[in-house]
């Protein structure tokens, strides 16, 4: 992808109001691209760069959904979007998981995301559908199952590869770092991350074409009830794509357009990540006033004391 002038414009305010006084005050930076990586409105900064945490993991998903592994081990829809979720450690969900590493002959034990606090098992972290998912595509490929998560073997070089091709660009320009749960994670662009959700709803290849339809068929298990993702692609029927990151990322799609937006809290808050990723939907036109209205009810009315307001557009550029 070629590297574009940089482009700044007013970033967006997310304030909190306490009985209609401001209290405090979130900045956030968003990018909107199209499939072909051309930056076509923002906020802020759009090469603002950050780790992109778990809103990579529809790519992790499209790397391993590659190797066929997922039909050596007639894994379904409903196990790869929770391979691309971050769910809430429900016992359904738990149970999803150990659903892939059964058909894969694998234990719970070979799973290196940490057990949560409260919790009993790995299988109860949130991206053990991610882990349980790049540990069937090692035991199809014949590749070694312990050390799954070093950034050097073979599964996450495929990753890398696969979005740096994305991308066009070279894969050893990307930053890497661990994310909490030991996997890789990679420091990028707004832009670059706006485009990547653009070529996954754009229905360029059959892997990303079921990657989609596996989250929007089965948005449950990208996150669960009350979740902001499965909220969004229950309301909008699928056809809005929504990932979540932590650290104030949020990314979406729009199915079949080949449109994606990239949004960062500047302080990583995520409240404000919701409010905006509502805010920027409206200003494009994505979702309906009543939409709109309903998960605001939830996103931005905090309390009876307490609410969120947006204040700022996304700008052409």
């Amino acid at each position: 992808m070629p590297r574009p002038s940089r482009i700044s414009t007013t970033p967006l305010a997310v304030q909190l109001l306490r009985e209609g006084i401001v209290e405090s005050v979130h900045q956030v930076h968003a990018a909107v691209a199209d499939s072909r990586g051309r930056l076509l409105s923002g906020a802020g900064d759009a090469d603002n760069a950050s780790f992109i945490r778990s809103a990579l993991k529809p790519f992790q998903a499209m790397a391993i959904a590659s190797t066929g592994a997922l039909d050596a081990f007639k894994l379904t829809d409903k196990d790869l979007a929770i391979i691309c979720g971050s769910h809430q450690g429900l016992t359904h969900q738990a149970r999803q998981v150990f659903g892939i590493l059964w058909r894969a002959d694998l234990e719970p034990t070979c799973l290196r995301c940490p057990v949560p606090d409260g919790k009993k098992s790995p299988l109860e972290h949130n991206c053990s559908g991610k882990h349980a998912g790049m540990l069937a595509c090692c035991k199809q490929q014949g590749w070694e199952l312990n050390t799954y998560l070093n950034r050097n073997h073979p599964l996450q070089q495929l990753i890398l590869n696969r979005f740096a091709s994305l991308l066009g660009m070279p894969s050893d320009e990307f930053i890497c770092a661990h994310d909490d749960c030991g996997a890789p994670t990679y420091f990028m662009q707004l832009r670059q991350m706006a485009t990547l959700y653009a070529k996954l709803a754009s229905g360029e290849n059959l892997e990303m074409e079921r990657v989609v339809r596996a989250m929007t068929h089965h948005p449950e298990m990208v996150s669960g009830p009350g979740g902001f993702d499965t909220e969004l692609m229950c309301l909008t029927h699928g056809e809005i794509l929504s990932k979540s990151g932590a650290e104030g990322i949020q990314c979406m799609s729009r199915v079949g357009e080949g449109l994606g937006v990239a949004l960062k809290v500047v302080d990583g808050s995520k409240r404000a990540k919701y409010a905006a990723a509502l805010h920027v939907l409206r200003q494009l036109g994505w979702i309906s006033p009543d939409i709109a209205d309903t998960m605001a009810e939830t996103y931005l009315n905090l309390s009876d004391y307490k609410r969120l307001d947006m204040v700022g557009e996304i700008d052409l550029v």
